[in-house]
């Protein structure tokens, strides 16, 4: 029997030197999507607030954060490769002062435990330390939270950032919605038969879940539907305010279009 997805397999995975380079060049020349700068001007209009980027990869969010004025930011993410890149374009670009930790996103519960721990690394530095309690808003962006295997682990993950968040921060984050077409609904109608038979990739944890590999290497993402993150977010106790599919946020780029699928948006807030 072939081994289940495992996180230590997808960090494996961000690591390979095929996908650092993908998010690499995303991170210097893509920038923010139209519908992510709509939604943070929305939803984030505090440029002083702190604010905590999990996931954040080779540094594309953050960066175009920092680009739009926002200078308390603490950035992190589990995979070292990736976050060193993320490191030196900051460097370049004149925003050393972003705080880089390499992180588990699904272990931040530990961080809001330990005073400690919210004490800030070296401006532009990484640092192993786990974020600690008191940020005004959290981002987990294109689909970071649908990469963890397991929904436990993203229920972990869920836990963890609204511990490290303050009453009434708002949490931007994104998913696939395996509905959001008639095209994506009648595949999924398919592999609900082949799970049903027993004849699913026997890498996967759960219905919902893909393993593939393409340009930007091999990727895990589980894909869920709204029913069930709406699900999710009560079991973790994050209040939902607003969800849209991306087309009906903002009309992408073609070059957007081409790095990335159809997502839905959802801002909840920590009551």
């Amino acid at each position: 029997m072939a081994q289940k997805i495992t996180s230590a397999q997808v960090q494996a995975d961000f690591d390979d030197p095929v996908s650092v380079v993908h998010y690499a060049r995303a991170a210097h020349f893509l920038g923010l999507w139209e519908s992510e700068r709509r939604l943070i001007a929305r939803f984030f209009p505090d440029c002083t607030a702190p604010l905590l980027e999990a996931g954040c990869g080779a540094g594309r969010v953050t960066l175009g954060l920092w680009d739009l004025g926002y200078r308390d930011l603490t950035a992190f993410d589990f995979a070292a490769e990736p976050l060193d890149q993320a490191r030196h374009l900051a460097t370049e670009r004149g925003a050393a002062a972003i705080r880089f930790l390499h992180a588990d996103a699904t272990q931040l519960s530990r961080g809001a435990d330990n005073q400690n721990a919210s004490e800030p690394p070296g401006r532009g530095q990484v640092d192993c330390a786990t974020p600690g309690p008191g940020y005004s808003g959290a981002l987990f962006l294109f689909n970071g939270l649908m990469q963890i295997p397991g929904r436990e682990g993203r229920r972990a993950a869920l836990r963890g950032l609204r511990a490290v968040c303050v009453p009434g921060a708002p949490f931007l984050f994104t998913t696939h919605d395996r509905e959001h077409s008639p095209t994506e609904r009648a595949l999924w109608r398919l592999e609900a038969m082949r799970w049903e038979r027993g004849e699913q990739d026997e890498r996967l944890v759960e219905f919902g879940d893909r393993y593939f590999e393409d340009e930007a290497g091999r990727t895990f993402m589980h894909l869920p539907d709204r029913t069930e993150i709406l699900a999710d977010l009560a079991a973790t106790g994050w209040k939902p305010e607003f969800d849209a599919l991306r087309r009906e946020v903002a009309a992408e780029s073609r070059a957007v279009r081409e790095f990335s699928d159809e997502c839905r948006f959802w801002l909840v807030r920590n009551p």
